[in-house]
Formats: C-alpha cells, sequence, structure tokens
C-alpha cells in the first residue's frame, strides 16, 4: 500500500450522536484542530440540509488549513429530475470547496423499498450527479451507502452502482458499513470483490453497532483500502462510527502505515481531548490509545513488572500517542504501586518497613470504604502523613453541623426554609480558631466555616473551589445506615486535585475529603 488517506467526519457523522450539538464556532475550531492533527479530509457538513452547515462552510474559506482539504458532503439527485437542478448538488457547487462527497445508495433493497425507486433510476441518480460535479472542477467521493448489505442481498448490482460510479468519474468509492452490522471476514472478501470490477481507490465508512468498527477498518485497509473515514472519539449516530484515534495508531504504530509524522501523532490524546471538551462531553477514561485509563494500572504484579520492564503490561509507548502510564493505589497493590506512586509525586519512601506498612494501611482503608486510584491527592496525603516529622498546616479539633426546617412564615406563604450551619474548631500552630458559618447545604456550610478559620493565616486560600462532589453509597442492601464514600473535585484555577472520605455518616466522609482538599492544596503551595 503506497499511502493512506484519513477522512474525518466528526462534524457531520460524529455530530449525529444523541447529546452532540455544535454551532458554527465549534466546528471552525474542531477544523483547526483536525489540521493540526495531519487528517487529509475534513467533511465540514452538508450545505444542501441546513443553514448552519452553510454559513459554516462561508465563514471556514477563512480558515488557514496546512494539511487537510475542506469537504462538503450531500446526497445524489433525487429520483425522476436533473442534476443541474437539484438543490443538493447545487448547495455543493456553491460551498467553495474542491472536494465533495455524495451518499447515494448500493443496496437493492434500500432503492425499492427505502427510495421507492426503480434499480434502473437509482444508477442514473448515481452516474448524473457524479457526472455534474465534475464538470464543475471538483474532486468527488462516492459513498456508497448500505454497501455490505448491499452486497449479501445482491451481489451484482452492489458491485453494478460502484462500476457506474467509477466511470462517472468518482475519485473514490467509499464502502460503507451503514447500519454497522458486518464482520471483518466479511469486509475483506467484499473488498477483494470490488477491486476485481473496479480500478477505482476504495474507501471504508464503517459503523459500530457490532462493536467491530475499528476491526473492520483495519480488515479494509488489510484488504487494500486507501481512504479511511471515521470520527474522533468514535462519535456517530446510535453507537458510533470507526474511531479514529485507535485506528491511526494502529495504522502507524501496528501496520508500519505512516499517515501522520511522529509529532503529529502525540498530539492525539490532546485533540481527543479538545473534541470531547467542545462537545461538551465527558472524556471517556477507557478508550483505548487516549484515556485517561488507558495505561493505568493497578495491579501489584503488573506494577512490579512495570518497574522492571515499561514494555511488560503496556502494549505501545503512551508518549507516542500524547498519553501517559499511571499506577494506581488500591487494596489490589503491591509494595511497588506505593513506591512507584510516591516516587511518581516527588515523595521519598524507604523500600522496607515503611512502604509495607503504607500499603497495610491503605488495604485497610480501602475495606473501609476509601478508594484512591481516583483521589491521588490523599494517597499522597497518606504517604506525608506516614514520615515521622510531617507538621500538618491545621489540625481538626471538633466540628458540628446543624440542619434545622424552619416553619413557614407567619401568613402561611411559601416554602419551609432549610437552614444549614457548622460550627468548626481547628488549631493552627498555638492558635485554636472556632467559627461558624452558615451555608447552602451541610458540606457548603462545613466548607465555609472551615475556610473563616484559615484564611486569616492562609489568605490565598480564598482561590481554591469545590467544583464537584459525588457520593456513592457502597452497601446498598443496609438502605440509609450503609457506608458511603465521598469524592471531591477541587481547584484554584490553574489544577485540579481529588480527595476522598469513607464513613457510615455521609457528613464525617465529606468532611475528610473537604479537609484533604484543603491540606493538600496548602502543602503544595507551602502555606505552612
Amino acid at each position: 500500500m503506497t499511502s493512506v488517506h484519513l477522512y474525518d467526519t466528526t462534524l457531520r457523522d460524529g455530530a449525529q450522536r444523541e447529546g452532540i450539538s455544535f454551532s458554527v464556532v465549534d466546528k471552525l475550531h474542531i477544523a483547526q484542530k483536525l489540521d493540526e492533527l495531519g487528517i487529509h479530509f475534513i467533511e465540514g457538513g452538508w450545505p444542501g440540509s441546513n443553514p448552519k452547515d452553510i454559513d459554516f462552510f462561508r465563514r471556514a474559506r477563512n480558515l488557514t488549513l496546512d494539511h487537510a482539504q475542506l469537504v462538503a458532503f450531500g446526497s445524489t439527485r433525487r429520483p425522476n429530475a436533473t442534476a443541474e437542478s437539484d438543490p443538493n448538488l447545487l448547495a455543493l457547487v456553491d460551498a467553495g470547496v474542491k472536494v465533495v462527497t455524495i451518499v447515494g445508495k448500493s443496496s437493492a433493497p434500500q432503492v425499492t423499498q427505502v427510495l421507492e425507486t426503480t434499480m434502473e433510476e437509482n444508477l442514473g441518480m448515481v452516474a448524473d450527479s457524479i457526472r455534474f460535479l465534475k464538470g464543475k472542477g471538483l474532486t468527488v467521493f462516492f459513498d456508497a451507502e448500505h454497501f455490505f448489505d448491499g452486497f449479501k442481498a445482491d451481489k451484482d448490482y452492489a458491485l453494478r452502482v460502484l462500476q457506474v460510479a467509477a466511470e462517472a468519474g468518482a475519485s473514490c468509492l467509499v464502502l460503507c458499513d451503514t447500519n454497522g452490522g458486518a464482520l471483518p471476514h466479511e469486509v475483506m472478501l467484499a473488498v477483494q470483490a470490488v477491486q476485481k470490477a473496479t480500478s477505482v481507490p476504495l474507501g471504508i465508512h464503517a459503523h459500530n453497532d457490532g462493536e467491530l468498527a475499528v476491526a473492520n477498518t483495519l480488515a479494509a485497509l488489510s484488504a487494500g483500502v486507501s481512504q479511511v473515514q471515521g470520527t474522533i472519539n468514535g462519535y456517530g449516530e446510535r453507537c458510533g462510527n470507526a474511531n479514529l484515534c485507535s485506528i491511526i495508531p494502529n495504522l502507524q504504530l501496528k501496520m508500519g502505515i505512516a499517515c501522520l509524522t511522529e509529532k503529529q501523532l502525540a498530539r492525539l490524546t490532546e485533540t481527543a481531548h479538545f473534541v470531547s471538551e467542545i462537545a461538551n462531553l465527558v472524556p471517556d477514561a477507557f478508550l483505548p490509545f487516549v484515556g485517561a485509563s488507558a495505561f493505568s494500572h493497578k495491579g501489584g504484579l503488573h506494577v512490579s513488572g512495570m518497574r522492571k520492564w515499561a514494555g511488560s503490561y503496556q502494549h505501545i509507548d503512551p508518549l507516542k500517542v500524547g498519553n501517559q502510564p499511571r499506577v494506581l493505589v488500591s487494596e489490589l497493590s503491591g509494595k511497588g504501586n506505593i513506591l512507584y506512586k510516591a516516587g511518581e509525586r516527588g515523595l521519598d519512601l524507604p523500600q522496607g518497613k515503611e512502604a509495607q506498612e503504607l500499603l497495610e494501611q491503605v488495604k485497610l482503608l480501602e475495606s473501609q470504604g476509601f478508594q484512591y486510584d481516583s483521589a491521588e491527592a490523599s494517597f499522597e496525603l497518606l504517604v506525608r502523613r506516614a514520615k515521622a516529622d510531617y507538621q500538618p498546616p491545621f489540625v481538626l479539633v471538633d466540628f458540628m453541623v446543624l440542619v434545622e426546617r424552619r416553619r413557614r412564615l407567619p401568613t402561611g406563604k411559601g416554602s419551609p426554609e432549610m437552614l444549614s450551619e457548622a460550627m468548626v474548631k481547628v488549631r493552627v500552630g498555638d492558635e485554636n480558631m472556632h467559627t461558624v458559618a452558615e451555608g447552602n447545604g451541610p458540606v457548603n456550610a462545613l466548607d465555609q466555616a472551615l475556610r473563616k478559620a484559615l484564611l486569616q493565616f492562609y489568605p490565598d486560600l480564598a482561590q481554591v473551589k469545590l467544583v464537584d462532589y459525588k457520593v456513592r453509597i457502597l452497601e446498598e442492601s443496609v438502605g440509609t445506615g450503609s457506608s458511603v464514600r465521598v469524592l471531591i473535585e477541587s481547584s484554584d484555577g490553574n489544577e485540579e486535585w481529588h480527595t476522598v472520605g469513607s464513613s457510615t455518616n455521609i457528613i464525617e466522609a465529606s468532611w475528610l475529603a473537604l479537609a484533604d482538599s484543603v491540606e493538600y492544596w496548602l502543602l503544595k503551595h507551602k502555606a505552612h
């Protein structure tokens, strides 16, 4: 294979995922990022279908793309009409791009039952549309919709559609697994059959309904296709599209097909997170290659091996795709996990008794509901507190929380009010502070009271905010008497960190996580 072209359809097919709605500005930002990644073709949308995509292509004319060509998407002409008068085709011509992709039916049942026209008319629609666009000086890619289903239903007709598209001047014939139900061996056999029927370059467009979109894409590549269509993070309708974030490194690092430079490949994780952020979706931590957990190690045996040889439990070097390894600490850990994590965070921990005692403490605390693989700031505090010379920036003496449901107003109007008030006693150095504060709920009241006590000693603490608060019930069968785990995410505007608390009392669990959050920040900024 001489070369492979990467074709991204995040801005159209990816935007069809439930919950995603890109603005025009969003699409422009993503297009710029995809160009920086090194994508060859960026499908910007369907200008004949909605005003937003028309506006996108108008504004995209001012984009400076160093690597990519922008592509407009549309469909073949309508049945029993002319290409010259078809609004969709005319919108493609007006989009201001040099490359267009049109979709047409390549499945006989789809033609007769969905398109409700004759198989011969469908061939005319494909040919007329491609000839018309070619006559306007455009490069045309033909998306053969439902090709693999059509190949099973009527092989001769599916191949004939592709032959007609090739004869009309299509520069690439893209085989689409539109319903996402094909298997890899079926894809390979179909691609081989197409290669015998036409010499035009082929592409693959796979959906993930059978969770085989990446596998089917790689199978098609092995069989000889040269254009790969997919989306960032696998976004798309139903179960999604083939995930370019998995396809690209497999091509580059496993199959020896260089489609990006090493520098571009190292931007892959950054790009994946950038797109998820704009899509307003939490990055999937468990995505291969680009997920935060893609190279995380929790088992003690694994970490022991990793400390001796980085490749012992990693299939690639994560730095090549812009990711990094992570070692987690839990009840499954060995002493190696503790030593690795301590070293990773710049903490000196002897390999003997201290490490073993800390490991036993972690296992005991996790049996009580704590979980440190998602709360690395709390783990760092455990390591620091294990040292004999550790001096905390503050010490809790006592706290009390009052929650009161107040009566309605004398007039009887309005809802009953809820009052949350917290009292906190802390010691800073030789001084004891006793403060009281109200809050929007008991945890917020605790937070306010603690800050009130500490701000006069540590005024910079004002920039620390609690940005997320999660409660997990650990023993559902116990009901309201269950232990709970509280995870808190905090931020100072520059960095984020996570802390954990656990108890049968949700207020105590919240306090433990909250106090850890504040103590961690004060230690990192050497406020004590």
